[in-house]
């Protein structure tokens, strides 16, 4: 059993309690809620009716499977693009003040092959309180003991390549997550230090909903089309594929650049500091004044803005950014981030570089 961390309480004039007054005081003289706008609507409808649409072509277009891959490979991407605007808000709380909207979007999560319930838990519960803190965060380890990604992990000799390897790797997260992650995080006896404990009808959604993904992204797809079995499954690694690629990508960029840092806690489980002080440390954005990543990747390039309210729809996050960011110049804290997500992705690759290689 790990041992429980805690952060230590702020004071009573402090960095977060000063962010949050500024930023619910813009809310109220622009007169915004902090749930969703028209345009997060439009996005929205704008995802899904392209999923439905690359979906059914490859369904029931009869097109020669020359011209089925890169729709294929269209679909992992928008389904990757659909978890980052829709779902991860909507689970997060933070699509719409009505519960049973958030829960209904949430669970469009079945239909990119993940349990809902399963990322609440890693993500919004162990994730988003223990953050990049190795043997809690569970959420940055991608394929453990292949990929190394702070001090504490054990060094081993063929990590010295991981930072040409783990970029073909991200690829393999998102089929080993409908296959193999969501089975292994459910039935663990701990994820971090948080005991896993089930309602009932969890353990029938989770096998339900998954076999409903199987077929129909599988069995549905043979019975249907007129192409060979192998075929059907080469589409399935091509489509997950292209997922896991983007959803890795742009994961690891938010808390795997140069600057963030992996705390870890003393030997009582006592955190150095407070938890929106340790959020800034282990969090960066990217792309941040790019319109078109401020579209596709539901605000996951400003992370920092999404740590600290994840109850706020993504769509605010431009204008909060600006708060934010001078809020934590005033008290000294880092503002983690990368102009553009080719300087992101450079600070990842060196950064993979340096933890692959012996500490000089």
């Amino acid at each position: 059993m790990k041992i429980i961390t805690k952060f230590p309480a702020s004071g009573k004039v402090n960095f977060y309690s000063e962010v949050r007054q500024r930023v619910n005081e813009q809310f109220h003289n622009r007169g915004l809620g902090i749930n969703a706008n028209n345009l997060m609507w439009m996005k929205t409808f704008i995802f899904l009716s392209l999923f439905i649409l690359l979906y059914l072509s490859i369904l029931l277009s009869g097109l020669n499977w020359i011209y089925l891959a890169p729709l294929t490979l269209a679909l992992g991407v928008t389904c990757a693009f659909i978890g980052f605007n829709v779902c991860h808000d909507a689970i997060h709380g933070a699509f719409s003040a009505n519960k049973k909207v958030n829960k209904l979007l949430g669970m469009i999560f079945h239909l990119l092959g993940a349990s809902p319930y399963v990322w609440n838990i890693t993500h919004n519960v162990v994730h988003h309180t223990y953050t990049n803190i190795p043997g809690h965060d569970e959420d940055i380890e991608i394929a453990p003991g292949l990929i190394r990604i702070c001090n504490e992990d054990e060094l081993k000799s063929h990590q010295r390549f991981q930072q040409w390897y783990a970029f073909p790797l991200y690829g393999l997260a998102s089929i080993s997550w409908v296959l193999r992650k969501d089975y292994k995080k459910f039935f663990q006896k701990n994820i971090g230090a948080r005991e896993n404990i089930h309602p009932k009808i969890e353990y029938f959604n989770l096998f339900f909903y998954k076999f409903l993904y199987y077929f129909l992204f599988i069995v549905l797809p043979i019975l249907v089309t007129d192409l060979a079995w192998w075929q059907v499954l080469v589409g399935f690694v091509l489509l997950h594929i292209a997922q896991g690629i983007t959803m890795g990508l742009v994961f690891q960029l938010a808390h795997v650049v140069e600057g963030t840092a992996f705390p870890v806690p003393n030997h009582s489980g006592n955190m150095e500091e407070a938890w929106a002080e340790h959020q800034m440390h282990t969090t960066a954005n990217f792309a941040a004044d790019s319109p078109l990543a401020a579209f596709f990747l539901g605000g996951l390039n400003r992370q920092i803005e999404h740590h600290l309210f994840p109850k706020v729809c993504h769509i605010h996050y431009g204008w909060i950014s600006v708060i934010v960011k001078k809020t934590a110049l005033e008290y000294g804290i880092p503002y983690h981030e990368n102009a553009t997500f080719s300087s992101a992705l450079a600070s990842h690759y060196r950064m993979l570089k340096k933890m692959g290689s012996p500490a000089v």
